[in-house]
């Protein structure tokens, strides 16, 4: 299962690549819960920017087989929440990012800070 989940991880970080998405994050949290197995986290510049992202991220895991099992937030764009089970994609507007601040809360994670 763990392959399984980090070969989605990797295909998720491919489509938001394929979008542009901006300071994209892989989070390895196998070893801290078992909510998932890795948040992937990027940046929008802007609400049709954060809808593109989420449209490429949910047809190109369904067009390989996996379809999302939970959307949140795509209404309004400035966090839109992907959720896969073992993987989940977190897709923020800047701002939005910086006030959470997932990597800090999840600071213990294994981060690969993902190249564009």
């Amino acid at each position: 299962m763990d392959n399984d989940s980090l070969q989605l991880a990797d295909l998720s970080v491919q489509l938001l690549k394929s979008k542009k998405a901006t300071d994209i994050l892989k989070m390895d949290l196998r070893e801290l819960t078992d909510i998932a197995d890795y948040f992937v986290i990027c940046t929008a510049e802007s609400d049709l920017h954060a809808e593109a992202l989420c449209d490429a991220v949910t047809e190109g895991m369904e067009k390989a087989g996996y379809p999302a099992w939970h959307i949140e937030g795509d209404a309004d764009q400035n966090w839109v929440l992907i959720d896969f089970v073992d993987v989940v994609v977190h897709i923020f507007q800047r701002d939005t990012r910086q006030f959470y601040a997932l990597e800090r809360l999840w600071g213990d994670a294994k981060i690969e800070e993902v190249s564009p």
